[in-house]
């Protein structure tokens, strides 16, 4: 039984006990006050009668006239005159008084009066006993009548009482709801903080709980700091923070290969020229400083942070790329700007940055790309601009000639639905955790890969009525076979839709038993208003039986304590982590770390982009739960 119950049994048990013993103190104090009564009443009636009859000569018919007239002015049951023998001389008697009081009432109280009596005397010898018994039964219509008036000023008692229990309750109740449903979140790993309650148990009960979470926070952050500072320590170029050539050579070889959006971009190589002159002329330490200032220029040439991708080839050569950026026309003069900014930070050197801009598409060939860049960088060194900038356009035949074409196609493509491709997610048994459902359109009479048809998604901002597409046709797939699990993938723009997160969880109540077999997956690109976006996603859907997940984890682990009260089910860890994992001491280290912190959260890792047996081996070795990519395969 709830505790809510029990309180409530015990307001209602009080006040009924309230009740009966104020009743019962009422009603036997009234039937001793009106039995005490009715005997002092019998005794003193008995004893004037009599006075008056021994004064009077001994007639009976005088007598009897005497008890007749006694007999009628006053309330009596019975007056009877018996003589020396205790035989009856005569009586009156009269029947009881019923009114409209229950027999169980009567019962229950039952006067028990003695009657009065008193001794006829005639001079000096007694002449006979006189009995008399008041009519004490209109007394019970008297205690009927307290007892009605009791029980009304009870029932109105109790109602006020009940309402001001119910306020009270309530007052209980919110906050120990609260504090059961963050009982409830830390039990399934999810660290939540709830508003302090004012009843000083439950608020004692809540700090605990709210300083566990604050712990669990402060924690997280900690080690996820700890493993960015030894990811940054292994990967990174110490000098200006950019990736190492292996690192950014593996991760830009796992995107051409990939069928994501981020897989259509600009690529953007810069060079400093004389770099030894440099050191020689500004000293290695200003030297350093202008080398990570041109690092921190590139990366806010991405529209976030988090989208940017900076190598550093070899001590001159700077590399940049740039997912979904595909207007080289409104790159250029941005570009600029930025390399004049770090030419005019040494005015007297004569500092040249000659850069190329190269776009690259899905399984474009990494070497020939690379090569395409040296071409045009060398165009951009022979130049005589301070700061030349060589572009070389890809060279490819588009879908569609112009943008209402793209428009158009992309309308009728999600009118017409998309089709759903299956890749299937195993952990280190084969058994299949759920498949990934990227989305394909029909394009230009053929079905298109994400990448493809992703950037102008992006564009026309049709991300929304794109995932609730994907997401009808996944409830559509689970319709014929309900035992399978699907993940789909949900843009960052359709998480900050209000209008979307309300048509998803519309359209996921009329079909619940399917709704459990949805795995959710948005990019782990997540700013503040995303994450808080994804944290109200959650909660809206979570009760339905949905999942949770976060893809394409890489530098942006370090936010995992920013989401360790949404109660995510997995991370995918980005394939630029996972490809020669088998090799790398370094990888293998970094992997383990994120699925230990992850594990202590009750998170499942998953590798993505997994080719090769060897690295998925190694990958079971370090703790992964799953894997997915080009080289799993069910048995």
């Amino acid at each position: 039984m709830s505790l809510i119950k029990q309180l409530w049994l015990a307001i209602i048990a009080l006040l009924l006990l309230s009740f009966v013993g104020s009743l019962a103190i009422s009603i036997t104090s009234g039937r001793d006050y009106i039995e005490q009564e009715v005997r002092i009443k019998n005794e003193d009636n008995a004893t004037a009668l009599a006075l008056s009859m021994s004064q009077l000569e001994k007639d009976i018919v005088t007598l009897e006239l005497l008890i007749s007239a006694q007999f009628d002015t006053g309330y009596y049951r019975r007056i009877t005159l018996r003589d020396t023998e205790g035989q009856v001389l005569m009586e009156r008697s009269a029947s009881e008084y019923r009114g409209d009081v229950p027999a169980w009432f009567r019962n229950v109280i039952h006067f028990d009066v003695p009657i009065g009596t008193a001794t006829i005397q005639d001079g000096w010898r007694q002449f006979g006993t006189l009995e008399l018994e008041s009519q004490h039964s209109f007394a019970y219509t008297s205690l009927w009548r307290i007892m009605l008036e009791l029980a009304g000023w009870f029932l109105l008692a109790g109602a006020i009482s009940l309402a001001i229990a119910t306020v009270v309750v309530r007052g209980i109740k919110h906050p120990l709801v609260r504090v059961v449903a963050q009982a409830k979140d830390i039990s399934a790993r999810r660290f939540t903080t709830i508003k302090e309650p004012r009843t000083l148990e439950l608020r004692e009960v809540a700090q605990a709980m709210n300083v566990l979470s604050a712990n669990v926070r402060q924690m997280l952050s900690q080690e996820s700091q700890k493993l960015d500072e030894l990811r940054r320590h292994l990967q990174h170029d110490r000098v200006t923070g950019a990736l190492n050539r292996d690192v950014f050579m593996g991760r830009l070889s796992s995107l051409l290969g990939s069928e994501d959006a981020r897989a259509t971009g600009l690529m953007i190589m810069t060079r400093v020229e004389s770099l030894e002159t440099l050191n020689e002329q500004l000293g290695h330490q200003a030297t350093d400083q202008l080398l990570s200032e041109l690092v921190t220029q590139l990366s806010q040439l991405a529209p976030t942070p988090e989208e940017a991708l900076v190598g550093r080839l070899n001590g001159s050569d700077f590399i940049l790329m740039l997912p979904l950026e595909a207007d080289t026309g409104a790159l250029i003069p941005r570009l600029r700007q930025a390399l004049d900014t770090i030419a005019l930070k040494a005015p007297n050197i004569g500092m040249r940055l000659p850069t190329a801009v190269v776009a690259y598409t899905p399984h474009d060939d990494r070497g020939g790309l690379l090569a395409t860049l040296d071409d045009a960088l060398a165009e951009a060194e022979s130049a005589s601009a301070h700061t030349t900038v060589a572009v070389r356009e890809h060279q490819h035949n588009s879908l569609f000639g112009n943008h209402a074409e793209w428009r158009s196609a992309l309308n009728a493509a999600i009118t017409l639905g998309p089709q759903l491709a299956y890749f299937p997610v195993i952990d280190a048994h084969h058994n299949v955790l759920h498949y990934e459902c990227p989305a394909r359109l029909e394009l230009a009479n053929n079905w298109q890969t994400a990448g493809m048809f992703i950037p102008w998604i992006s564009r026309f901002h049709l991300e929304p009525a794109l995932d609730i597409a994907v997401v009808k046709k996944a409830l559509e797939q689970l319709t014929s076979n309900p035992a399978q699990t699907l993940g789909i993938n949900l843009s960052i723009a359709s998480i900050t839709n209000a209008e979307f997160v309300i048509e998803l969880r519309r359209l996921l109540e009329k079909q619940p038993q399917l709704a459990k077999q949805l795995c959710f997956e948005v990019p782990a690109i997540l700013n503040t208003h995303a994450i808080g976006s994804l944290r109200g996603l959650c909660t809206a859907l979570r009760p339905l039986g949905c999942q949770f997940g976060i893809e394409h984890v890489g530098a942006e682990f370090t936010k995992l304590a920013d989401l360790h009260d949404i109660g995510l089910a997995y991370l995918k860890i980005d394939s630029s982590l996972i490809g020669g994992i088998h090799t790398s001491h370094e990888q293998q280290t970094i992997v383990r770390g994120m699925a230990t912190l992850c594990h202590s959260l009750g998170i499942q890792v998953i590798a993505e982009g997994v080719t090769e047996q060897a690295e998925l081996e190694s990958l079971f070795k370090v703790g992964v739960d799953g894997a997915t990519g080009p080289g799993v395969r069910l048995n």
